[in-house]
C-alpha cells in the first residue's frame, strides 16, 4: 500500500545557509573552468579525488603539489572538494610565500603594530609561510617514539605558519584556517580517555595557556571548535616556550568567513552559558588573551587584495581570489569578531 505523498513545503523567505550559497558558487565556477572534471558523485563542487590540483589556483598547483612532497605533508582526505578549506588556505596564502612583502601587510593588519619584516621559516631557497606546521619537536606527547612527525596526520598541526621580526622581537603565529565548517557533534567517548592523558596536565599546568581559575576541565573543551582551538594554543604556548626559531612570542591567528555565523556556535554545554561567541568564550580562558587572535578573511584581504588589483588588475594571485571566493565581497558585519 502506498503513503501519501508528502505536502510540498511552504515557501521560504530565510536566506540559504554559507554552506549552502558557497557550493552554489564553487559548483558553479569548477563547471566553468573544470567542466570536463567536475560533478564527482554528482555534485558539481566536487572534483574526482585524484584530480586535487584542479582546486587550486593554476599558477600556483604545481608549486603546491612539489612543496607538500618535499616536505612529506599529508594532503585533507577532501582536498579536491571546492569547500576544501585547505584548498582555500593554500589559494590565499601559498602565492604569499614568495611575496614576503604582501604577506607583512597581512601579518600587519592581523596583529596591528608596526610593519613586520618577514623571515623565511623553511630552509632551503627562501619560502615566508609554512603548511600544516608542527613545530620541531613533541611538545604535545604526540609524536613517534623515534621523535619524528608527519606534517597534516596525528598530531597537532597549524594550517599554516609565518615567523618575522617586529620592533626587534621575533615572533610567530600558527594560523588556523577555516571555510565552511561548523560543528555540534558531542565528542567521541571512545577517544575521551586517550585525549584526557594526552593533554590534561599540559592544558592545566602552570605556564600553559588555560588560566588557573578559568573553571574549566578538559571535557569542557572535548567539543569542536574548541579542541582544535585548544590543542593550537597548547602547540603555541609549548613553542614559546621552548625558544623554537628564537622566538619570544607564539600567537594563534584564526582566520574564517564573517558570514560562516554557525562556525561560532558555543557547541560544549559546560561553556554555552559564558557567551555565544566560541572566540571570544575561548579568548577569555586564557591566561594571556592576546595570544589568540580571530579575523575575517574579509577584514584582512579584502584591503589587500584590492591594492593589489589597483597597481595590476592582472594579478595572479589577486584575480584568482576575486573570481573564487565571492563571499569575499559580500556585505554584512564583523558581529564582534574584529
Amino acid at each position: 500500500m502506498g503513503s501519501a505523498p508528502e505536502a510540498a513545503p511552504a515557501p521560504s523567505r530565510r536566506m540559504p545557509s554559507f554552506v549552502s550559497r558557497e557550493r552554489v558558487r564553487q559548483g558553479a565556477f569548477l563547471r566553468e573552468h573544470h567542466c570536463g572534471d567536475c560533478g564527482h558523485e554528482d555534485h558539481d563542487y566536487r572534483l574526482p579525488p585524484g584530480k586535487r590540483l584542479l582546486n587550486l589556483n593554476p599558477g600556483f598547483a604545481d608549486l603546491a603539489e612539489s612543496y607538500f612532497r618535499e616536505k612529506g605533508i599529508v594532503w585533507h582526505r577532501h582536498a579536491a572538494h571546492g569547500l576544501s578549506s585547505q584548498a582555500c588556505c593554500l589559494n590565499f596564502l601559498l602565492p604569499l610565500a614568495k611575496r614576503p612583502e604582501v604577506l607583512a601587510r597581512l601579518v600587519q593588519a592581523a596583529i596591528g603594530g608596526t610593519l613586520p619584516t618577514m623571515l623565511p621559516i623553511e630552509a632551503g631557497e627562501p619560502w615566508h609561510v609554512g603548511f600544516e606546521w608542527i613545530g620541531e619537536k613533541s611538545h604535545l606527547n604526540e609524536w613517534r617514539e623515534n621523535g619524528t612527525a608527519t606534517r597534516g596526520a596525528n598530531a597537532t598541526s597549524a594550517d599554516a605558519a609565518v615567523l618575522f621580526e617586529q620592533d626587534g622581537r621575533r615572533e610567530m603565529l600558527l594560523i588556523e584556517w577555516k571555510y565552511t565548517e561548523k560543528y555540534g557533534a558531542a565528542p567521541d567517548k571512545r577517544r575521551a580517555a586517550e585525549r584526557t592523558r594526552r593533554y590534561e596536565s599540559l592544558m592545566l599546568a602552570p605556564g600553559g595557556p588555560i588560566r588557573a581559575d578559568a573553571g574549566v576541565d578538559l571535557d569542557d573543551m572535548l567539543w569542536e571548535p574548541l579542541y582544535q582551538l585548544l590543542r593550537q594554543q597548547m602547540l603555541a604556548c609549548y613553542m614559546q616556550a621552548a625558544g623554537e626559531r628564537g622566538v619570544s612570542r607564539v600567537r594563534v591567528l584564526h582566520i574564517s568567513p564573517k558570514a560562516n555565523a554557525a562556525l561560532k556556535r558555543v557547541t560544549s554545554p559546560g561553556l554555552r552559558g559564558r557567551g555565544d561567541d566560541v572566540f571570544a568564550v575561548f579568548r577569555s580562558l586564557l591566561a594571556r588573551p592576546d595570544d589568540f587572535i580571530a579575523r575575517s578573511t574579509e577584514s584582512l584581504f579584502g584591503p589587500i587584495v584590492a591594492d593589489v588589483l589597483a597597481a595590476d588588475p592582472g594579478d595572479p594571485w589577486a584575480d584568482y581570489l576575486v573570481r573564487r571566493y565571492a563571499f569575499m565581497a559580500d556585505g554584512g558585519s564583523e558581529h564582534g569578531r574584529e
